[in-house]
């Protein structure tokens, strides 16, 4: 079984962002984390579950995601963006980030657990800890989709 800690951070909402991820497979640790200069936390909860899922080399085994993030367990574990996608995506936000999140889970036999957040629980306040490092980070990514999206240059399908 694999087990993956996530969290997302904004400096603002919009504003600076990150994400941070934990890994545990077979006694091996790994930690991943970004910053963008521009975004949004849901967007950063979001693409912490996908670049996790993404980094993994084994599509075999279990996959059990930790996340303090009701958008993102809800979402799926509700079944909402399932029903997202048959409408496709019309007027839902982060539509590009669910339509990766979807290729990826399908692949994959993933199951969610929504942890609460600056609980104590360690794996998830490291997460946080990375998250915000991102996002306070001098070198920080152009979250492209979101910046398209809001200065009007996207369009959509």
């Amino acid at each position: 079984m694999i087990i993956i800690y996530t969290d997302g951070a904004a400096k603002g909402n919009p504003g600076r962002g990150g994400y941070g991820v934990v890994m545990k497979y077979k006694g091996r640790r790994k930690e991943i984390f970004e910053g963008f200069r521009l975004t949004t936390n849901n967007r950063m909860e979001l693409l912490s579950v996908i670049v996790a899922l993404e980094s993994l080399k084994t599509r075999n085994e279990r996959v059990e995601i930790y996340s303090d993030s009701k958008y993102v367990v809800d979402a799926v574990e509700k079944g909402w963006v399932f029903n997202w996608e048959k409408k496709h995506f019309k007027n839902k936000k982060n539509s590009d980030l669910w339509i990766r999140f979807l290729k990826i889970y399908r692949l994959l036999s993933v199951y969610f657990f929504w942890v609460k957040g600056h609980s104590n629980n360690k794996e998830n306040e490291r997460c946080d800890f990375l998250a915000v490092k991102a996002a306070e980070s001098r070198s920080l990514k152009v979250d492209v989709w979101y910046e398209n999206s809001i200065s009007g240059n996207l369009k959509l399908f």
